[in-house]
């Protein structure tokens, strides 16, 4: 089995260092890689990207990220990515990245931080003024990162694929928060790369008053993993390791 760590939205800032490390250094002994689902800092500044990197530093399993809105708050999200990859963390953004497992499994993650809009029936619409068109190319172009970086996990040959975003591909993990704010906390265009590039588990934060467990249409399990909602330092999923020949015929998970 391949052990997936995962959290997002813990908000770090200096008043906080110091209170995730002791449960990452636990990572060796229950999981294979660590996905932070954004929202990594409060305002997004450069300290508290560096409080947060004071967590991740040399921790002995990979750790692979994406930003959340909140990280782009003080309009430094590179400088936030620089020193995130600094400590170690490979930032992701329409993006794919592979770490190997000391068993020798691949784990392929794709990311985006993807954007809003909405779902199916209840969704913003390319159309009108060139700011709401903007607002849905925006969060089209988002989704389209995630599906060619989820096409080229397919060909680097990975045991498992992960699509990890921080807004929501699904509304079944949105469930607890207020309907009407749906629409900007997830997109249904995450979840159309993810069904049809095919992938073994999606990971997302945002949704603090959310719920756990969703699923898109094409059968591919959802967690949302904000801290709020999980409630510890990080919560570990459990994949199955395919044989090669199953991966190149079996349809999407």
């Amino acid at each position: 089995m391949i052990r997936i760590a995962a959290v997002g939205d813990i908000h770090m800032a200096p008043e906080s260092e110091g209170t995730l490390r002791p449960a990452f250094e636990t990572l060796p002994g229950c999981a294979d890689v660590l996905l932070l689902a954004g929202d990594l800092t409060r305002h997004g500044t450069p300290e508290e990207a560096r409080v947060v990197a004071r967590e991740i530093k040399d921790l002995p399993v990979p750790v692979v990220a994406v930003l959340g809105n909140h990280d782009h708050h003080d309009e430094r999200p590179d400088e936030v990515t620089g020193i995130l990859q600094e400590a170690g963390a490979r930032v992701l953004e329409g993006q794919a990245a592979v770490v190997t497992t000391a068993g020798g499994a691949r784990i392929g993650v794709a990311g985006t931080k993807g954007f809003g809009g909405g779902f199916v029936g209840r969704c913003a619409g390319e159309f009108g003024e060139p700011l709401m068109k903007e607002f849905v190319r925006y969060s089209r172009r988002c989704a389209d990162g995630l599906l060619a970086a989820l096409k080229e996990l397919d060909e680097r040959d990975c045991d498992v694929r992960i699509a990890l975003t921080h807004f929501s591909p699904v509304p079944d993990t949105l469930a607890g928060e207020p309907p009407e704010i749906y629409p900007f906390l997830g997109s249904y265009l995450l979840a159309e790369a993810i069904d049809t590039a095919g992938a073994d588990l999606a990971v997302h934060g945002h949704a603090h008053a959310g719920t756990e467990h969703g699923m898109t249409s094409g059968g591919v399990r959802v967690r949302n993993v904000a801290q709020p909602v999980i409630g510890q330092a990080f919560h570990v999923y459990h994949l199955p390791v395919a044989q090669r020949a199953e991966r190149a015929t079996r349809q999407p998970a």
